[in-house]
């Protein structure tokens, strides 16, 4: 019987506007946006910073040399920043992603299991637009949580079964401090998001009963929430406190958060892994200007090791990524140190520090 499992989870993949330029079939580059108006506008920036890029490009491209290490994990999680659809109905609300349906092979490269939906960008082309998000996904067989056709789906959990007696729980939250509006909420008869209202000790117990409705004895739990603003590295007291209920009282084993486009510390608490932002993984910011501090193009594969039997972490890989041509290669040996100071700089509060094991990969100690 297997004992230990490998996650893989990430922050935002936002396979949407450039990235959605550069592969085999796209959209209209028609934008809505205050400055740009055509999405090869971004393929455009990133050129000039890193040079041609020779699309449009095979699906896997843009994973680049994270195909290999993704191999390793037993379920890969993302949270898809966009929306899968050829709707021209955009919600008015200054950047609206989305990806041709025929591109979904680009999530099929990875051997993407699940896609966490509840986030500020899923309906931006609008609830027709939601609906073909979901039907593309359905159609790849891949698997979606945080929103749906009404809350009932909306809330319900992804269930990835691994070998012959483990199973992987994951749920999806999207609070408005991420920019979500409340009226993007699903309800009983209307498509939308899986919303949370707040963080508040009740909103812990309403957890508590949903998670008690679907975990069996021996599952794993993730809980994947979408919260806190774009930019910067402190971490509210809300969010550390919530995080730690759900792992108290909701039984929850991992706390996947995410929404900053950087990196965030991270803490284990009651040996549980909280991880408050994990970055963006895929984007088309290249030659955007603003924000050069934080290094948006700059991210982590996060592996997670638990123990089955007590969804207890064993271990935390992260291996440093950058983005480069609008595909993930290697960073260089300054961005890689930089990523090390910044992770031990944030996670010093929670008493977490990452060390090399390799030139590769960062462990975290706690």
């Amino acid at each position: 019987m297997k004992k230990q499992l490998t996650l893989f989870l990430s922050g935002d993949v936002m396979t949407g506007r450039g990235m959605d330029q550069i592969l085999p079939h796209s959209n209209d580059p028609v934008l809505y946006e205050s400055y740009v108006k055509d999405a090869r506008r971004y393929v455009e920036l990133a050129e000039r910073v890193n040079g041609l890029i020779d699309y449009p490009v095979a699906y896997d491209y843009p994973w680049g040399f994270a195909l290999a290490p993704l191999k390793k994990a037993d379920v890969r999680i993302i949270n898809l920043e966009t929306s899968i659809t050829k709707s021209s109905a955009y919600v008015d609300k200054g950047i609206n992603y989305r990806m041709h349906p025929g591109n979904i092979p680009c999530l099929e490269a990875a051997r993407i299991d699940c896609c966490v939906l509840a986030n500020n960008h899923v309906l931006d082309w609008g609830r027709a637009g939601l609906i073909e998000t979901i039907e593309s996904l359905e159609k790849a067989g891949i698997q979606f949580t945080g929103a749906g056709r009404d809350i009932e789906e909306a809330a319900k959990p992804a269930v990835l079964e691994v070998g012959d007696s483990t199973r992987v729980l994951i749920f999806s939250f999207g609070a408005t401090t991420s920019g979500i509006p409340r009226g993007w909420k699903a309800r009983k008869r209307s498509p939308g998001v899986n919303v949370l209202d707040d963080f508040s000790a009740s909103q812990v117990d309403s957890i508590r009963q949903q998670i008690s409705a679907f975990k069996r004895s021996g599952d794993v739990v993730v809980l994947s929430i979408h919260w806190g603003s774009n930019w910067g590295y402190d971490i509210s007291q809300a969010h550390r406190e919530f995080a730690h209920g759900l792992i108290e009282k909701a039984g929850v084993d991992v706390v996947h958060g995410h929404s900053s486009h950087h990196v965030l510390g991270m803490e284990v608490y009651q040996e549980k892994l909280i991880l408050y932002g994990c970055g963006d993984l895929l984007n088309d910011y290249e030659g955007i200007s603003g924000h050069e501090s934080y290094k948006a193009h700059l991210g982590f594969l996060y592996f997670p090791e638990l123990d089955i039997a007590s969804g207890k972490l064993k271990a935390l890989k992260m291996v440093p990524t950058e983005m480069k041509k609008f595909q993930l290669c290697p960073p260089g040996k300054k961005d890689r140190k930089w990523l090390e100071t910044v992770i031990n700089r944030e996670g010093a509060a929670f008493g977490t520090m990452a060390k090399w094991t390799s030139g590769e990969t960062l462990e975290l100690s706690w």
